[in-house]
């Protein structure tokens, strides 16, 4: 009778392709859920502003040259390729009664927000001196939002174990995201307008001044309410780099996100950059730029639905759904650019933009769950250096998508403030249209090769096993 009860309350392991569905399990509090969500707000409220306005500031406002300043974003990301790994080896060595993740938004929030501001200066000096000064504040809000961006990700596997608890908490986050980097999509122009009138970069500089002191009230919450409770023996103590690259090795999941990473942000910064001179120089109308970059917010819709549809048809499965979509948008697109017909163009960027909302929530759960399968694969648990390469691999596509716009349009022969050529239209075009395809296109091939989603029941039922065995020696030991 005693075998038979043992029998009967013994653990079942998931089969492979089964989903472990304990909603009640590792839930986070809804403040701490909302607290976490503040962290994108105010990363995407700061450099949603950075990535979708410097590139026409430099040119337009600050005087320097398009290829110039695509030159400087190629140096950017060539940086990038040290810094981002670099926050991620800091983070697996950091040990603090905070956790691992958690206090860099104390330690950078304030930096990241001083250089938001510098960004958008425009000091009256030499062209030679204009250019030095870009390159050192764009250089160094760069690297600072990579302090206060990775961890955010980073943190996601020690919030809770629970998958569809990760990915409500990242579907939060992106919500939140969304509706920041929104906000300062429409806001920016009116604002440097009410701030400066007749003066583009006191406006400038006010603007970015105001955005840069709500982000840094949003980093320190968000640093004072969450709470890392997954605790492993790996995360409590700190972990040499060596040992964290073995987390990397085979980690298939891991090297497809970083592509798709990489290649959707290239594709996103070339049309989010581009949108001012397409309304400004193909439309006439600069003033129609706030109000298409502001129908982001119906990507909140995809955003909200992530959750069901990633636990219907699989995580892999709704992010393929929304790259297709994402592809169909950008093609209506084309034809209104072609057309000049403002109400195509509106919808082929909702269409668009619900494609990509079902994708941005997605990233860092994925991202999440290549750390568990780097410890289930290798044995090693590197939240930070997984995780890293998050951030890198955005800005590297970021930084490549302007080398592209920059490129392209010199080469189309752009000239800031004249009327454009026929051929400098074209350019204009491509960017905003063509890129943005390729890129959603090849992330969408790439994603036919995922096949975390087949295995995550008995990867996590092992991770499990594994960690009560680790607390249970530990605690012996102790």
């Amino acid at each position: 009778m005693e075998n038979k009860l043992k029998l009967q309350t013994k653990k079942r392991v998931p089969k492979i392709g089964e989903v472990i569905d304990d909603p009640t399990k590792n839930q986070v509090p809804w403040s701490e859920r909302f607290s976490y969500s503040l962290s994108d707000f105010a990363c995407n409220l700061s450099f949603q502003m950075v990535g979708t306005y410097l590139m026409f500031f430099y040119t337009d406002v600050f005087g320097l040259a398009a290829a110039a300043v695509g030159t400087l974003f190629l140096v950017a990301r060539i940086i990038d390729a040290f810094d981002g790994p670099f926050w991620g080896i800091m983070i697996d060595h950091t040990h603090t009664k905070w956790g691992k993740s958690r206090p860099y938004f104390l330690w950078f929030s304030a930096p990241f927000a001083v250089f938001c501001v510098l960004v958008f200066s425009a000091p009256q000096m030499s062209m030679g001196m204009k250019l030095v000064w870009a390159y050192i504040t764009y250089i160094g809000v760069d690297i600072l939002y990579s302090a206060v961006n990775i961890p955010i990700t980073s943190v996601l596997p020690s919030l809770t174990s629970n998958p569809q608890e990760r990915v409500t908490l990242s579907t939060i986050r992106q919500f939140m995201g969304t509706t920041g980097g929104t906000i300062v999509t429409v806001i920016v122009l009116p604002l440097v307008a009410w701030f400066g009138g007749s003066n583009a970069s006191k406006g400038w500089f006010l603007t970015a001044l105001t955005v840069g002191v709500i982000a840094l009230i949003l980093l320190l919450i968000v640093f004072k309410n969450i709470h890392e409770r997954v605790q492993t023996r790996s995360s409590k103590k700190s972990i040499p780099v060596k040992t964290a690259i073995k987390a990397l090795k085979k980690n298939w999941p891991w090297a497809i996100i970083i592509f798709i990473n990489f290649i959707y942000w290239l594709g996103m910064q070339t049309r989010s950059q581009v949108t001012v001179y397409f309304f400004k120089y193909n439309m006439h109308n600069a003033d129609l730029a706030s109000l298409i970059l502001g129908i982001q917010i119906v990507s909140l819709l995809a955003i909200v639905a992530t959750p069901w549809t990633s636990k219907k048809i699989g995580k892999r499965n709704t992010m393929l759904m929304g790259m297709l979509l994402a592809i169909a948008g950008q093609l209506i697109l084309d034809v209104g650019a072609h057309s000049l017909n403002v109400l195509i163009i509106i919808v082929g960027t909702v269409v668009g933009y619900l494609g990509t909302g079902f994708v941005s929530g997605l990233i860092a759960v994925m991202l999440a769950d290549a750390v568990d399968y780097g410890e289930w694969k290798n044995g090693v648990r590197a939240e930070g250096m997984v995780t890293s390469f998050s951030s890198f691999s955005a800005k590297l596509g970021m930084g490549f998508g302007g080398v592209i716009t920059g490129f392209i349009l010199t080469a189309g022969g752009y000239v800031a403030n004249h009327t454009q050529t026929a051929q400098s239209l074209n350019a204009i075009e491509a960017n905003y249209v063509w890129v943005p395809i390729i890129g959603f296109g090849l992330s969408a091939i790439a994603l036919l090769f995922y096949r975390v989603d087949h295995i995550e029941g008995k990867m996590q039922s092992d991770l499990q096993a594994k960690h009560e065995k680790e607390n249970k020696e530990d605690t012996v030991a102790n």
